[in-house]
């Protein structure tokens, strides 16, 4: 049985680590958006808002740090793709686009191409960036999340706020705290930093 090691390139994310190949890839994006489809079912229902506290945005965000920027957009447009076809897997098992809560799907697309291209530039390697990474990608998804929340749910901005933004702030807060510890421990795992 042999061990093969692999190097860190500059500009590498932990995807990069194994042996590169099309099915990697496939792979890869596929296990990304099943992987937020599961933490999606971890949802917790806020009292006063349409929108669940659940692991969804924290494994996008993941998924897009540790595949990059191009891995990591296809795997949550696959999971948005799959979630408007039918398949139960946005939070609560829900599927399709008319949920008030689509918005921060769609934000979860873009802040995994930004945390992606972020941990290309070594954003994952050390603790206090990754946390900065993870505050911008969250501050993203919110971005796009609470304003659609807003015209979806015909409430004015600050009620959107109110429903889709403060409820969270303690929970991404913590979040952040996990991933600070987890991308830049698993580099040191594998010896790359």
């Amino acid at each position: 049985m042999s061990t093969a090691t692999a190097t860190a390139r500059p500009g590498a994310v932990l995807a990069d680590l194994l042996p590169a190949s099309r099915v990697r890839d496939a792979a890869l994006v596929l296990g990304g958006a099943v992987l937020t489809g599961l933490a999606a079912q971890l949802s917790v229902p806020v009292p006063g808002s349409p929108v669940p506290v659940t692991g969804q945005t924290f494994a996008a965000l993941l998924v897009g740090t540790s595949l990059g920027a191009r891995r990591g957009f296809l795997s949550l447009a696959l999971y948005a793709i799959a979630g408007v076809a039918g398949v139960p897997w946005f939070a609560q098992g829900a599927s399709g686009a008319g949920m008030v809560s689509f918005g921060y799907v769609l934000g979860m697309l873009l802040a995994s191409a930004a945390v992606g291209a972020l941990a290309r530039r070594g954003a994952d390697r050390s603790p206090l960036r990754m946390a900065g990474t993870m505050i911008l990608g969250e501050a993203i998804v919110y971005a796009i999340g609470v304003p659609y929340l807003a015209l979806a749910a015909h409430l004015s901005a600050s009620q959107a706020i109110a429903a889709g933004l403060t409820p969270f702030l303690i929970g991404d807060a913590l979040k952040a705290a996990l991933a600070m510890g987890a991308l830049p421990a698993a580099w040191k795992l594998v010896g790359k930093r």
